[in-house]
């Protein structure tokens, strides 16, 4: 039977939530917003599978990707939509090409982020694009199961720790089902999205009644997208978009867009202060491909130091292929792709190995329950004068050794 005692030790996969034949497991939101199995014990039959299932009982071995890309899809619209180089739609696409389902998050109707399922291209454009907070996996692994039973083909992506419970729920390989999963910092909470986006309404409502002849009232706010990764200023400067409507007395409609670069953003700050990430992200079960996963994506951070002549702004993907399926999928899509070095892609994203280190901010934060989240985040990330210093030096360098390594291979190509 499970049964969490170390908040650490739930990664809130839902597998054995899924897996119960006695269905007498939920899921319960605590009060720093993360979902935990909890047990009707008059109901359990103590068979044991919510155990089985578990990928944080039973952790695979680490390994290594057989092969290391840098990626591009050739659609520059796709590129441009896309968290980094479009790789994920170009797979996608594939399955759906060859009669199959896709699996990814999406925003739900409330802004809130769910794992769903789609058949059609169109369909895809939900699943494009990061989302910074811990989707809701739901029935998920079963219906990918059932598709897998009757022969379809299966693209699920999601977390690293989503992917192993994946796993762990099927307990058998299918030839049928490509997983992918991606770099992961960290899951933030879902409870604190909430917050966060109430806050941001009572904003906006604010600020643009301010500016407007006829105000409205709050409920005539509407969010009509969301972007964590926007790209209107680059890729490495990206920033958070939210796409605001709303309504006069009248009923006539306005749009707003509020973009944030990532320093920035309030949510953004908090998240990658790590401040509310899941416990069990601290110490995470999924590290160094222990997900099992056929196809590891991610930013190609670091791309203008290590190739600049690829580097445009507009995103790199690295695609790190863990498997003969992975491959195979990856011959099919055509990107534009070059082999690269993994201790390269490693010194610039340490997240495909190192868990965040737990920072006692994360227990000040949600210790603090009379201040506003705006007030909680702004008091525990501001920067003091040394980090600022560093800040400004790292960029200045940063761009010297571009500027030398673009000089360096100009010369090679030139004699």
């Amino acid at each position: 039977m499970i049964h969490i005692t170390d908040k650490r030790d739930c990664c809130g996969c839902n597998s054995c939530v899924q897996r119960c034949p006695k269905s007498c497991i939920r899921m319960r939101e605590d009060d720093e917003g993360f979902l935990y199995p909890e047990v009707d014990e008059s109901v359990c039959i103590d068979c044991g599978l919510c155990e089985k299932v578990c990928p944080v009982i039973h952790q695979a071995r680490e390994n290594r990707p057989i092969v290391v890309c840098a990626a591009k899809n050739k659609s520059e619209e796709i590129r441009y939509q896309s968290s980094s180089g479009g790789v994920f739609t170009a797979l996608a696409n594939e399955i759906i090409r060859e009669g199959g389902v896709v699996f990814g998050a999406g925003f739900d109707e409330n802004w809130e982020v769910k794992h769903d399922c789609t058949e059609t291209v169109e369909g895809l454009s939900a699943f494009r694009g990061s989302k910074y907070v811990q989707s809701r996996i739901g029935d998920s692994f079963k219906k990918a199961e059932q598709f897998l039973k009757i022969g379809r083909t299966v693209l699920f992506s999601g977390t690293p720790c989503q992917i192993a419970g994946l796993k762990r729920f099927l307990r058998k390989e299918y030839d049928n089902l490509l997983t992918v999963d991606f770099i992961c910092h960290g899951v933030p909470s879902p409870g604190v999205w909430r917050e966060y986006l109430k806050e941001e309404t009572i904003r906006l409502y604010d600020r643009k009644n301010r500016f407007l002849s006829h105000p409205y009232q709050k409920e005539e706010v509407c969010i009509e997208g969301i972007s964590f990764r926007d790209k209107r200023l680059g890729w490495k400067k990206y920033s958070f978009t939210l796409h605001v409507s709303v309504a006069d007395r009248h009923g006539d409609k306005k749009s707003f867009l509020l973009s944030e670069p990532l320093d920035k953003n309030i949510f953004m700050r908090g998240f990658l202060a790590d401040l509310y990430l899941r416990p069990s992200c601290y110490a995470c079960p999924s590290k160094t491909f222990k997900s099992g996963s056929d196809i590891t994506i991610g930013d190609f951070w670091g791309v203008q130091h290590v190739m600049p002549m690829i580097d445009d702004d507009k995103g790199v993907s690295v695609v790190m292929l863990n498997a003969i399926k992975g491959e195979t999928y990856f011959r099919k899509i055509g990107l534009d792709s070059s082999i690269v070095g993994y201790e390269v892609v490693l010194r610039y994203n340490p997240s495909i190995e190192k868990s965040v280190s737990l920072t006692g901010k994360r227990k000040l934060f949600y210790s603090d329950t009379k201040a506003t989240l705006d007030e909680r985040i702004e008091n525990l990330c501001r920067l003091t004068y040394k980090q600022r210093l560093r800040m400004i030096f790292d960029i200045i360098l940063g761009e010297k050794v571009k500027n030398f390594i673009k000089r360096h291979c100009l010369s090679k190509l030139e004699s």
